[in-house]
């Protein structure tokens, strides 16, 4: 089994009856520090890559098939046919040679592009959160290997067999192995001494998880054992053969009864037929295209019933070859390969700014995002987490300060203060340099001496001991002991690098680092203290808390500890504070926690609950209902943590409000907290009192409040709230449906299981690529790979680039295809002696115009950069798509005056009193004699100016309002365009695969023209020389057409842009809520120096004056 270049994955016995030590031995792994990156590496290459046979991504005969069932390549065909039925096969020989040139390319081309796609898409495939070299990294499923230690939680897919080391309350759904509905309960006490491999059934082995079933409960640690094709998994893909079926496609009559075998063989011919023509397969906007490309091909095949037409029906060879000349006009043969060629470039680009698209449907919708509902920890702030207030009841108030290393507990200094009285009370005897207790409202510029905190010696950063602290008393030694052990993160001292690493979540360590300010952490507990966990209540979002059961060894006493959001903790407990300070729970005592709690979230911390109660006897074993456990608690205090807002954050709230799209802000914190820090980042206004009341009311609201109103409630608000606090996963979908009714365009972050409801109802699902579990990640469009909201602004920025280069370039394919089809339909006038209509343009060079000339501009169109303006306009209307007004109306002027200009450079040359005088010779359909001449050197010089044409239309589409000659005036070109007499130039050559696909586009037509035998025996062609000035004339005056249209649209505001009706109008700013611009504050890092901070003080206070 498995490929034998490998490795074989074997052991003396299945590792579910072997102990962990002796795998931990055999793999040369262990479960302090994991794998190193070295070993791992080894390991890759011994093992192969994580995945099943048959995962290899697209295939190259299915890339091949597209490529030969393109409606262009069907036109061709008929073309090649009718060359060869009427004996002419040197245009039947080019038109093959095209033929396969064009099916060549386009399968080179869209290969590589899909095999780009699939190891895009494999970033946001099921990853793995493995222990390498101390450290816990997120890496593809397909990059584990036997030996890597593999921490699994709630969500998570399981990326190969593990035989788990650790355990609590972890359930898998292993029904894709077993076909048992009940998730599996895991258990490592369970003895297999005395059992065998054939003796105990897959869903028996309750110390083993298995690759691909997906963690419901709990979570886990286990050593990898097998990968692969050697997985269970993999062992049922070997044997397995056939693919899914949609729905009703069964032969089969008892599924459907009688006549479900026809029907199902009806439904797969239909199938076949749409993936074939490729119409039912790809995004919205290929769908859309490949339906345009039959449009086409009709429109190909009644252009030729015209020129039958026109001719009696009398079907000639000269005849058939203008048909064909007219059915090869209309089609835009380039156009599904620049298309899939731009979205994989997109694609890239997006990579590069850490965004990784799952759905290539999702490229399309990003330009039209109107609203992004984003969450805060770590999406709007950095997700470093540091402890900076503790309140115990009847001691005070412990602070923080001087903390920078979020994982470090030797860094800063711990002073113990008096609790505030009331909300108007000081804190603390030391004024910080700003005041937090207005967050983003007001600055205090203060001298050095009191801005300054003086840093620690060098002796002491280095250090592995905490600094000095306050005496450790009993009310704060339960405090702590409870915060580090209802905990799941891990903090720990590497002796050999001298750095502090933790693994877990922020929130946790941030908790689990202050009790090792105080040497209490987890670990020291367990192992020196004796204390053993007996059970844990996972945190649930919907209760928001987390509570454990533990016991000290010889000993009874059982406590239950418990953490969580201080409204629903304060509602369990009996009691607060403990010892001499403990107090019985009233409306007072209840009035005091929450305006202690008031108080810290007011400076954007985000406060934790701290409780215990000492419980009867537990053995361990009997599974207790959670409500049972959580009652008459005793709170023991709060913890404030602070996560500073990233610093692009507030740039990019501004840059949202600029573009139109309004953020909202939907997390679990207190709505004091969230409120303060949408204060600093711009999200809401720092004095809402100057809004009306009803706007202010409905900025900041509670899930509580939120949900509890009905649907006509939430429609009647003047503006949906832009922050919601202690968000649950239902609330956001809520928010969804009613931003839908408000007919918004809306994007949607999340990270956890019960996000995939909202991810899937929003329009852009955007999940988190480090904190995102992978049924998030499956339920997403696109994944971000820092969890950082500037990358959704980085992401809109470039879908909206897509979004415009794609209409600027079907533009260009379709407005020549317009110009050439006016110019051969007129043409059927143009009539020899003896009747046949002459064609301005030969077939080759129709091909040779729309192949060569066309397809590398409108590449090259694709690859255009953002325009300066792209973020300060509305988003565009979705429902329009690429084929706005705007795009129709231009390719029908466009292609008009490009055709009336060729149209009139041929009439000039055969009925001028410079050319034929009207004669069109004989037979010129076909071949070349002295008395088509004129025609040939008509044909030549029309062949020159369309070329020219078309290669002008590519630089005058890179704006599609803005005039050639200032395209792109934005604020940072004016030095630029100082140093030269012509600024247009430095926008022309910016991209330079468009200014050298133009220039050697122009250049080509001459060799074109000259070449014997070329010219008269394919292009049907011949030399030309006065006839080159009615080329260029015809160049400037199609400029000067386009300039014109241009200006008309500006000046009279023909398809200006307007707010989409979601978006941020003119309603909004009506109201005051224009975003970015709504404070005077500036997000400060923990590591900013004096400098920095003096500086932001001064700016602020210019921008408030």
């Amino acid at each position: 089994m498995g490929s034998k270049k490998f490795t074989s994955q074997e052991y003396p016995q299945h590792p579910f009856l072997l102990p962990s030590e002796v795998l931990f031995k055999r793999l040369q792994t262990n479960d302090e520090t994991g794998l190193s990156p070295h070993k791992a590496q080894e390991a890759q290459g011994a093992y192969g890559p994580n995945k099943l046979e048959g995962e290899d991504g697209v295939k190259w005969y299915s890339v091949l098939l597209k490529q030969v069932s393109n409606a262009m390549i069907l036109v061709l065909v008929l073309a090649m046919a009718l060359s060869y039925g009427v004996t002419d096969y040197i245009e039947g020989g080019v038109i093959t040679a095209v033929i396969i040139l064009n099916v060549a390319i386009g399968f080179y081309q869209e290969f590589q592009a899909e095999k780009k796609m699939d190891s895009l898409r494999a970033l946001s495939s099921p990853s793995a959160a493995v222990l390498r070299d101390g450290h816990i990294v997120t890496v593809p499923s397909a990059e584990v290997v036997p030996g890597d230690i593999v921490h699994v939680k709630t969500g998570d897919t399981i990326p190969a067999d593990l035989r788990l080391v650790e355990a609590m309350n972890l359930e898998c759904d292993e029904k894709i192995l077993t076909g048992e509905a009940v998730p599996v309960s895991k258990d490592l006490k369970v003895d297999f001494s005395n059992n065998n491999e054939l003796e105990t059934g897959v869903g028996d082995r309750l110390n083993m998880a298995y690759s691909s079933s997906t963690v419901t409960k709990g979570r886990g640690t286990g050593i990898v054992v097998f990968t692969g094709m050697y997985t269970e998994i993999g062992r049922i893909a070997a044997s397995m053969q056939g693919k899914d079926r949609k729905p009703n496609r069964s032969l089969s009559r008892r599924k459907g009864g009688p006549m479900q075998p026809a029907k199902g063989v009806a439904l797969r011919v239909w199938d076949g037929i749409g993936q074939f023509l490729g119409l039912t397969v790809g995004t919205p906007l290929q769908r859309k295209l490949s339906k345009l490309a039959y449009v086409l091909f009709g429109c190909a095949l009644l252009l030729a019933i015209i020129v039958f037409g026109v001719n009696k029906f009398n079907v000639t060879n000269e005849v058939a070859i203008y048909a064909i000349s007219t059915g090869i006009a209309i089609i835009p043969e380039s156009l599904v390969a620049v298309l899939t060629i731009t979205m994989v470039v997109g694609m890239t680009q997006m990579r590069k700014r850490r965004v990784v698209i799952r759905q290539l449907s999702a490229l399309e919708a990003l330009g039209g995002v109107t609203n992004i509902c984003s969450d805060k920890t770590g999406t709007l702030t950095l997700g470093q987490m540091i402890t900076r207030k503790a309140w115990l009841p009847g001691v005070g108030m412990y602070s923080v300060n001087n903390a920078e290393e979020a994982a470090d507990p030797t860094k800063g200094t711990v002073s113990l203060g008096p609790a505030p009285d009331s909300t108007s009370g000081s804190e603390g005897k030391e004024k910080k340099p700003f005041d937090r207790d207005a967050p983003a409202v007001s600055w205090e510029v203060a001298s050095k001496k009191t801005a300054i905190v003086e840093k620690q010696d060098d002796d002491t950063s280095s250090s592995s001991e905490p600094a000095n602290v306050p005496e450790v008393t009993a009310e704060l030694q339960e405090f702590l002991r409870s915060m580090a052990l209802c905990n799941l993160a891990t903090v720990r001292h590497d002796k050999q690098k001298n750095e502090w690493q933790a693994i877990g979540d922020p929130t946790e360590i941030a908790l689990q680092v202050f009790a090792h300010r105080f040497q209490l952490g987890k670990k020291t507990l367990q192992e020196q203290h004796g204390w053993t966990q007996l059970a844990e209540y996972p945190f649930d979002s919907s209760i928001k808390r987390m509570s454990v059961i533990y016991q000290k060894r010889q000993t009874d006493s059982v406590h239950i500890l418990c953490k969580g959001a201080v409204e629903r903790i304060i509602d369990l407990c009996s009691t607060v504070g403990t010892g001499a300070n403990q107090r019985q729970v009233t409306d007072k005592v209840k009035a005091e926690v929450l305006d202690q709690m008031n108080r810290l979230a007011q400076q954007g911390l985000r406060v934790m609950a701290i409780a215990q109660r000492r419980h009867t006897t537990y053995d361990g074993q009997t599974q207790i209902p959670r409500n049972a456990i959580e009652k008459d608690l005793t709170l023991l205090g709060l913890a404030g943590l602070y996560d500073p807002p990233r610093l692009e954050t507030r740039d990019a709230v501004r840059e949202c409000a600029t573009a139109g799209i309004k953020v909202h802000m939907l997390t679990g914190d207190h709505p004091s907290t969230a409120e303060a820090i949408a204060k600093e980042v711009g999200i809401i206004p720092t004095n809402p009192s100057t809004l009306p009341v009803s706007v202010a009311s409905s900025l900041v609201k509670a899930a509580s409040e939120f949900d509890a109103m009905t649907e006509d409630e939430i429609d009647a608000l003047p503006t949906l709230p832009l922050v919601i606090a202690r968000c649950a996963p239902s609330t956001k979908t809520r928010m969804i449906a009613a931003l839908h009714r408000r007919r918004a365009f809306c994007a949607m972050t999340g990270d956890g299981v019960n996000d995939a409801p909202s991810l899937q109802a929003a329009d852009v699902g955007i999940a988190m690529g480090l904190a995102g579990s992978d049924v998030a990640k499956g339920a997403s469009d696109i994944v971000l790979t820092d969890d950082n909201f500037a990358s959704i602004v980085n992401a809109i920025e470039e879908g909206r680039r897509m979004f415009d280069n794609i209409q600027k370039f079907i533009l260009h394919l379709l407005t020549s295809n317009i110009a050439e089809v006016i110019l051969l339909i007129v043409g059927l006038g143009f009539q020899d002696s003896v009747g046949f209509s002459v064609f301005p343009l030969s077939p080759l060079q129709i091909l040779w115009i729309n192949m060569l000339t066309s397809s590398f501009p409108a590449f090259g169109l694709g690859k255009e950069k953002a325009s300066s303006d792209i973020m300060r306009r509305p988003p565009q209307k979705s429902k329009h798509g690429v084929f706005t007004l705007q795009v129709i109306a231009d390719m029908i002027v466009y292609g008009t005056i490009m055709g009336a200009c060729t149209l009139l450079t041929f009439v000039i040359i055969v009925y001028g009193p410079s050319g034929g005088r009207g004669d069109l010779g004989h037979d010129c359909n076909r071949s070349y004699s002295a008395s088509c001449t004129v025609v040939f050197r008509a044909r030549a010089a029309v062949f020159a100016e369309l070329t020219w044409l078309i290669l002008v239309s590519a630089w005058e589409f890179k704006n599609l309002r803005r005039s050639l000659f200032s395209l792109d005036p934005g604020p940072t070109t004016d030095e630029t365009r100082q140093q030269t007499r012509f600024p247009f130039l430095n926008d022309l050559y910016e991209n330079h695969f468009l200014f050298y696909a133009v220039v050697i586009g122009a250049l080509s037509v001459f060799p074109a023209v000259y070449i014997p035998g070329l010219n008269t025996q394919v292009f049907k062609h011949t030399g030309i020389s006065w006839e080159w000035s009615l080329a260029v004339g015809s160049v400037v005056i199609f400029i000067a057409g386009v300039e014109a249209w241009k200006a008309c649209k500006r000046r009279f505001g023909w398809f200006a842009v307007e707010d989409d009706e979601g978006g941020f109008g003119s309603s909004e700013r009506k109201l005051g809520l224009r975003q970015g611009f709504l404070s005077f504050s500036r997000a400060v890092s923990l590591r900013k120096s004096e400098s920095e901070v003096e500086k932001d003080v001064v700016l602020a206070t210019k921008e408030k004056v």
